[in-house]
């Protein structure tokens, strides 16, 4: 990869405060699908166990994200959003594959043999996964003792959560469980250096739209062949199923847009929200027990201050803030 990666400025893009929103946002969107997939599974009748359904599911969901990226992307540019030429078309398709193919196909064959605790734990693997790609693989940033120890804090935050939420969960694991979990964090953390680095040339929501729509296309072929079916469209199924492509169109897109401006680390480490606000949306909507509002706040504390350190500066100690 290109040792020499061009960053574009953008004040504002850049800006922590910025950054601390907008990925903020990002997280409890992603965070939100938790009890939102669940929920549309009960709608449509789909186990979570068919594997071929769950596929053919996502994939509805991500050609729709794709559809209501480049439309929204393509407003906002007043001109319609496509790869111009085969090298985009080319970077389109390899993004797919990690974003959105790849990495779902393992995501969910994992998450049926996984318990909630290590596939909670294993999925906060991917902001280690994205820093560490980012620097020894993409070479778009440099390894430090801050962004160590903000990720192992941020980490903790996550394995309390749920750790205290899951009393006599089964901790072992499994190549086809967990391992299958893991496999999906490493293409997701291809999938960000591939983002930051096409984005050098092409829009960002270009490609995070575009991208949807192959993944999508690929995993709604792959799960209708495998057999996998469902229905039970009414206008409250219709409705969540829109909200899912929102959320993965809305985040994915922005997400991009920080990546494209910011260090790999600064984004990613944002990451760590998403478990938390995954536990606290279950809750409410899911009306889920055994979590205790202080574990939760002390979760919090924990990924905050993770992400405090990742984002302070050099060897100064102070925040990174462009005014």
């Amino acid at each position: 990869m290109d040792n020499n990666i061009e960053k574009k400025e953008s004040p504002v893009l850049s800006s922590i405060w910025f950054v601390a929103l907008a990925a903020s946002f990002c997280s409890f969107l992603w965070g939100s699908a938790t009890p939102c997939i669940k929920i549309g599974y009960s709608l449509f009748s789909i186990a979570p166990s068919d594997t071929a359904t769950v596929i053919l599911f996502a994939g509805v969901r991500f050609f729709l994200a794709g559809i209501l990226a480049v439309a929204v992307g393509s407003a906002m540019e007043r001109k319609f959003l496509r790869p111009r030429s085969a090298s985009a078309w080319g970077k389109v398709c390899v993004l797919s594959l990690f974003q959105t193919v790849v990495q779902y196909f393992f995501f969910y064959g994992g998450l049926t043999r996984a318990s909630g605790v290590t596939s909670a734990l294993t999925i906060s693997t991917n902001v280690f996964a994205s820093l560490l790609i980012a620097v020894f693989v993409f070479r778009q940033e440099k390894l430090s003792a801050l962004k160590v120890v903000g990720c192992a804090v941020g980490f903790a935050g996550v394995a309390l959560v749920n750790a205290f939420g899951s009393s006599g969960s089964d901790y072992s694991v499994s190549f086809f469980g967990e391992g299958f979990i893991f496999i999906s964090s490493i293409c997701y953390g291809f999938s960000g250096g591939f983002s930051k680095y096409f984005s050098k040339t092409e829009n960002p929501v270009m490609l995070s739209g575009w991208q949807f729509v192959v993944g999508g296309l690929v995993m709604i072929a792959a799960g209708f062949f495998a057999g996998g079916r469902f229905s039970g469209f009414t206008a409250q199924s219709t409705a969540l199923i829109a909200y899912l492509a929102f959320i993965s169109a809305c985040a994915y897109s922005l997400w991009g847009i920080l990546l494209k401006y910011n260090d790999v680390s600064k984004v990613v480490i944002f990451g760590f929200l998403n478990p938390v606000f995954g536990v606290v949306l279950s809750m409410i909507f899911l009306h889920e027990k055994g979590q205790n509002l202080v574990v939760v706040a002390l979760s919090l504390a924990l990924v905050s201050i993770g992400i405090i350190t990742v984002n302070r500066k050099g060897e100064s100690g102070k925040m990174k803030v462009e005014r």
